[in-house]
């Protein structure tokens, strides 16, 4: 059984960075595209980054550049890591994973929120 249990998330001050955790099991020798997505209060599900099995990566262009997805493999985690954190930038952050269309990320991020598998999320919140 696929489990993802986030970590990392806290409060920080506008310019500040965080490094969220994603600790994943129940997929050893799938191909798979993981990801991380985000809620704010009555706002939709807003997809963040993704990463393959061959840790190609996807960003949503609103990042500028901002946030860096990677993993270890050999321990199973998912990362991401934030840099200049905005105010709007808060909301709780969910990893996702995938394990069809081959293991493939494309940057669809209407698919990313709404893959199978998701953890129960980490709260973020960047203050002015």
């Amino acid at each position: 059984q696929v489990q993802l249990v986030e970590s990392g998330g806290g409060s920080v001050q506008s310019g500040g960075s965080l490094r969220l955790s994603c600790a994943a099991s129940g997929h050893t020798g799938r191909r798979y595209c993981m990801g991380w997505f985000r809620q704010a209060p009555g706002k939709e599900r807003e997809g963040v980054a993704e990463i393959d099995a061959d840790s190609r990566t996807f960003y949503a262009h609103s990042l500028n550049g901002r946030f860096a997805i990677s993993q270890d493999n050999a321990k199973n985690t998912l990362f991401l890591h934030m840099d200049s954190l905005k105010p709007e930038d808060t909301g709780a952050y969910y990893c996702a994973v995938d394990f069809s269309n081959g293991g493939l990320c494309a940057g669809n991020w209407w698919l990313l929120v709404d893959f199978p598998y998701r953890g129960q999320g980490t709260q973020v919140t960047v203050s002015s």
